[in-house]
């Protein structure tokens, strides 16, 4: 706990090396491009009714709206809006989305108390850092296979909470009482698994991260005490959550290893399963082109744990079958053909999904929490394709340009904004040291 709260009390003015600030200002991109594009999604139109019909306004940027909220108000539909689908980043060790959560909740508190462009990077990295970590201490995808709670709401919760606490500017003692109210807050269950239409499994991973984090913040900010020892005193945290937990895992190369660029940033908008499926096929088809109808049969290997997360999904985006389908027919996967669910019914589509075999691979349960897949396109005239993806594209293994990263953005936020104002957004942010208050990128970030 000692060493854990003065690492996140120092965040806030504590440099971070330059390949830490690139890779923050990537995600914090790659997310807001996410909550534009998701603003005009179910989940993002619910968030936008919520905060209609229930505040009257506020300090905080509203995202892709004319809206304003409260902070606490703005991070939850933010939050909603940045997960209204699956284009928003990944951690494959914990098994978390962080960035749909920590951006919202470090964003909402950086505008309220006037905080800079660096700061606003460096309550993001703690963020991903602090939120990640609690996680993997608990046992990270191995605990996440073995559990019914969600370790995306508990590593978002965390995150958001550090975030927001760093943009607070809180000292030690105050950073441990903010993660005994992050704690007591810390909640969610798999059982968003059967939500078919995103909107719950938004507030799971992001919406509700992100407000309960800002809240913890806010609390202690304002002078609220509570718990000093909540990950190390009588029933702590990981003591009524995941007994068999390493705490020390928390604090394990702090300031030496930034989860941030550990990161995945998807290259396509779709479930993180799918991600190395459609990578598979677009190599394949580069070395052999063929046409759709050609397609005799593709049989698609993945660990069974992740098979089963994105197996005859109802929600398009989270569908496999119906993902390898349209990239047959399209050879590519738009962010609008991954959203499109009217076209799950099409005949032509559902002629290829039946081609699609997906099988549960023990062997590569083996490899877990790398999700490495096998992809096999059988065709007409008997020719037999393979090929096995070990690093996903935007995985740090296998990691995108600046320019790819840069490419996603325009095509997620021009569609929303206009592509002028789009450029000027990402142009922005990837020069983001030299803004002064962050609130002044709402005018940016906002419908005009």
């Amino acid at each position: 706990m000692s060493t854990l709260s003065a690492y996140m009390s120092a965040a806030r003015t504590r440099p971070l090396p330059d390949e830490v600030i690139e890779q923050a200002k990537y995600h914090l991109l790659d997310t807001m491009a996410a909550m534009i594009s998701g603003s005009e999604l179910p989940p993002g139109q619910a968030a936008q009714r919520y905060i209609r019909e229930h505040t009257g306004g506020g300090a905080a940027t509203v995202v892709g709206s004319a809206l304003t909220a409260p902070p606490i108000d703005a991070a939850l539909a933010n939050g909603v809006m940045a997960h209204a689908d699956e284009t928003d980043d990944s951690h494959n060790e914990s098994r978390s989305h962080p960035g749909c959560a920590v951006v919202p909740a470090a964003l909402a508190a950086c505008e309220v108390y006037g905080i800079d462009g660096s700061g606003l990077l460096r309550a993001m990295t703690l963020g991903y850092d602090i939120g990640t970590r609690v996680v993997m201490a608990m046992g990270g995808a191995a605990f996440s296979y073995e559990s019914s709670l969600s370790t995306h709401s508990i590593a978002g919760t965390f995150g958001a909470a550090a975030a927001a606490a760093s943009a607070a500017g809180l000292d030690e003692r105050q950073m441990r009482w903010v993660l005994d109210y992050t704690a007591q807050q810390s909640s969610g269950i798999i059982a968003w698994r059967r939500d078919t239409d995103h909107i719950e499994k938004a507030f799971v991973f992001a919406g509700m991260p992100a407000r309960n984090g800002v809240t913890a913040a806010l609390l202690v900010k304002s002078g609220w005490n509570g718990v000093d020892d909540i990950f190390s005193g009588p029933d702590n945290f990981f003591a009524a959550y995941a007994p068999k937990a390493q705490p020390d895992r928390v604090v394990e190369k702090l300031g030496e290893r930034y989860e941030i660029a550990e990161t995945d940033i998807k290259k396509w908008s779709v479930g993180s399963p799918i991600q190395g499926p459609l990578d598979a096929l677009e190599t394949i088809r580069s070395k052999t082109p063929f046409e759709a109808d050609q397609v005799k049969k593709v049989t698609v290997r993945l660990a069974p744990s992740v098979a089963t997360v994105v197996d005859n999904r109802e929600i398009p985006d989270i569908c496999l079958q119906h993902m390898m389908a349209v990239m047959l027919i399209d050879k590519t996967v738009s962010f609008h053909a991954a959203h499109d669910k009217p076209r799950m019914q099409d005949a032509a589509v559902l002629k290829q999904r039946a081609k699609v075999d997906l099988v549960r691979d023990e062997a590569l349960a083996k490899l877990l929490p790398v999700r490495e897949t096998v992809v096999e396109v059988d065709l007409a005239d008997g020719t037999h394709l393979s090929e096995r993806v070990s690093a996903v594209r935007g995985t740090p293994r296998n990691p995108m340009t600046r320019d790819e990263v840069i490419e996603k953005a325009r095509d997620l936020a021009a569609p929303v904004l206009g592509r002028d104002p789009a450029t000027r957004l990402i142009d922005t942010v990837l020069d983001i040291e030299k803004l002064a208050d962050i609130g002044t990128l709402r005018r940016l970030l906002q419908r005009s």
